[in-house]
Formats: C-alpha cells, sequence, structure tokens
C-alpha cells in the first residue's frame, strides 16, 4: 500500500475527485502527532508505541517528528522498521516468546528490554542475552476485566510463577521489571487499578525492588459516537494507583499504546457495491480486509455516507445488514448498522478511527483487498 504523494484537504475532496473503486484509507499526520504529544505530556512515564497496531513507515516517521522515543516491537521484521526510521529510538521486545534467531536478531539489532512469562523464556534469555545493562520484565496476568478481549488468554504468567520469575530476573544480574496488559479498548480508568496493586504485591514477595512497570497497552481510541475516551483520566489514575500501591519506591512508568496513538488518525472510505433488494448493503471491503477486527472487539458506529459527489447523506436512518466483498458467507459485519435511509450503490460508507490493525491485517482473500492511503489535512467529511 502506497502513500499518495498529492496532500488533499478532506475525504470528501478525494472521492469526489478520484471516485476510487477500491477502499481508501485517509491519513492525518497532525492528528496522529497530536495524539502522540497528548500522551508524551500526560502519561506519567516512558510512551512506547506498538508498532503492531499500524507498522506503516510514515506513521513511525510522524511518531518521531512528534517525539516519541520508544518502540514496542515484536518481531525482528519491526526492529529493522523502527532502527531504519528512528536509528536511536529504545526497543522493547515485549513478544514473550521468541526462538533463538530472534533472540539473535534482537541482540544485533541493540534491544536491550525484553519481556517473559515462562522459565523456559527466561531460560534462553539467559543463554543468549548478556545483563550488562539489560531489563527484563516479568509478565504476568489477572482475570480480565473492563477490556473488549482478553490478551491474558495467551501471555502472561500466574502472580506465584511471576514472584519465582522475578527473583530469577534479579539473580542473574538482569534489570528487573514487572509488566502487564489489561486488554484492549479499556475505556475505564479502573482497569489497570488491580493490575498495578498485584505488581506491587509480586515485587514485595519476591524480594525485589523493580526498576519498572510496564502498564501495556489497552488505552482506547474513538470507537463509538456515545463513548469518548477521558484518556486524562486513565494517566492520572495510573499515577495516583502506583503511588499508593507501591509507596516511596514507586517505580518508573512505562506504556505501549498501539490504537490509542493511532486509531484515530485513519478513515476508512469503501464503497457501496449493491444495495440488495433494498435491504442488505454490500461494500468492497469487508472482515477479510480493513474491517477485519470488529467482529472481534466489536463494532464501530462512527459511521456516516457519502454521495459519489461527496455529499454527506442526511435524513433518518434504519438498521442494515453490512456484507463484504468476498464470495464467503462469513465476511459480514457483525449485528446491524445504522445506515441513512437513501444509500445507493455507488455511495460512500465512511468509518471513522480505523487507524489501528486495519492496513496491516488486510488481505487478498478472493482478489479483494487493494487499498489505498491518501494524507489529508482533516479527517472532516
Amino acid at each position: 500500500m502506497g502513500l499518495s504523494k498529492t496532500i488533499w484537504t478532506r475525504p470528501a475532496e478525494y472521492l469526489r475527485t478520484m471516485q476510487p473503486e477500491a477502499p481508501v484509507l485517509f491519513f492525518s499526520p497532525s492528528l496522529l502527532q497530536s495524539v502522540a504529544r497528548r500522551f508524551i505530556d500526560g502519561f506519567p512515564g516512558m510512551v512506547t508505541y506498538a508498532v503492531k497496531a499500524n507498522p506503516e513507515e510514515v506513521v513511525i516517521e510522524n511518531l518521531a517528528a512528534a517525539g516519541v522515543r520508544g518502540y514496542d516491537v515484536s518481531s525482528p521484521a519491526e526492529m529493522r522498521l523502527v532502527r531504519r526510521v528512528d536509528p536511536d529510538a529504545a526497543m522493547h521486545y515485549n513478544n514473550p516468546v521468541r526462538s533463538r534467531a530472534e533472540i539473535r536478531a534482537a541482540v544485533e539489532l541493540g534491544v536491550k528490554s525484553y519481556s517473559v512469562d515462562s522459565a523456559s523464556e527466561l531460560a534462553k534469555l539467559m543463554e543468549l542475552v548478556s545483563p550488562e545493562g539489560c531489563e527484563i520484565s516479568v509478565r504476568f496476568k489477572l482475570p480480565v476485566m473492563g477490556a473488549a478481549y482478553n490478551a491474558g488468554a495467551k501471555f502472561g504468567a500466574t502472580v506465584e510463577l511471576a514472584t519465582d520469575l522475578l527473583a530469577d530476573v534479579a539473580r542473574a544480574g538482569f534489570i528487573p521489571s514487572l509488566a502487564f496488559h489489561p486488554g484492549t479498548q479499556c475505556t475505564e480508568p479502573g482497569a489497570w487499578d488491580p493490575y498495578i496493586r498485584t505488581a506491587a504485591s509480586i515485587a514485595k514477595n519476591a524480594g525485589v525492588t523493580i526498576s519498572r512497570l510496564n502498564v501495556g497497552g489497552g488505552f482506547p481510541n474513538h470507537r463509538l459516537n456515545g463513548v469518548t475516551p477521558e484518556l486524562e483520566a486513565i494517566f492520572d489514575r495510573i499515577a495516583d494507583v502506583t503511588e499508593e500501591a507501591f509507596g516511596s519506591s514507586d517505580p518508573d512508568l512505562v506504556c505501549e499504546p498501539g490504537r490509542g496513538v493511532c486509531g484515530d488518525a485513519f478513515t476508512l472510505a469503501s464503497r457501496v457495491k449493491a444495495v440488495r433488494d433494498g435491504q442488505h448493503v454490500f461494500l468492497n471491503d469487508g472482515i477479510y480486509g480493513s474491517l477485519t477486527e470488529l467482529p472481534l472487539i466489536g463494532v464501530i458506529d462512527r459511521v456516516e455516507v457519502l454521495t459519489p459527489e461527496g455529499k454527506l447523506r442526511t435524513g433518518e436512518k434504519s438498521e442494515r445488514i453490512l456484507f463484504g466483498p468476498t464470495c464467503d458467507s462469513v465476511d459480514r459485519i457483525p449485528g446491524e448498522m445504522k445506515l441513512v435511509d437513501g444509500v445507493e450503490e455507488g455511495d460512500f460508507v465512511v468509518f471513522q478511527g480505523m487507524g489501528a490493525y486495519s492496513s496491516v491485517t488486510n488481505t487478498r482473500f478472493n482478489g479483494f483487498g487493494e487499498l489505498s492511503l491518501a494524507t489529508v489535512l482533516s479527517l472532516k467529511l
């Protein structure tokens, strides 16, 4: 997916002029940088961007320009991307399971921070990584609460195991830290509370003063009209609970937002292929394309319809079933979505808040999946 060299004023201008038959992601660099600075200024610690959410080079370039100096990387490919775009940035390799070849690549690329959630993976790191100036964060898990899905279903040690691992990390001479991930799209500030308090308990029981506490991702972007994320309230809650739980030995804090940083900097425009018998709406994008996440964490209702001339359709709305373009019956947007009654073939259905897990999860199934990226000064339609 290439970035257009032309900078457009707004999505409607592009759609009216270009009449694209394939989906388009509109990117606002100014909005991305604004959200990044909101994290840098508000979060009480180091902000590291989770590259997996959107690994477009233009995203990394704009985050570096905004002042982001750290990145959460999950593979050597992501490490090489960061080194190419922002050579001096810190990289935290927080995918807790790695092959030996991947660990060697990380060492060669200068990674000095890792996470683990098992004794076997800790043994690998001890075998291949020098402890000098190197941090290992033990990742633990709790029963999920207040998140769209459970990150602990795949990763995270139990509290008991995390206590043992933390003690082992300290004895081996690594910089001991703790990490957790509260889940995704956490709109309630209290979602972080039990993890922070548990981290303090783990450190105390292990007899270790931790250097840093990585509070993970989970920071939300704006997906629903009725739910506006209050990032500053989350930042303040994290700071207050950390001070309360750890007291004078409170660690430095790290966060690794993905969607919370990039989600609102992109808007997706898909085109209506057909309105079947006045009811079902078929789009040229779906769950095998840029809308992959919708069945996993719920729909985005910040949706509008534009005519081929780029005019906003207004009027009464009705619930519609939306299908993607592939010849597969599961290619359907979950539930029903309210669209303006006058929606017609050739119209554009525009989804806001689509910067995370859209371009990177887009497939070519059934020959669909062509996706353009256009830069705009504003995402206002």
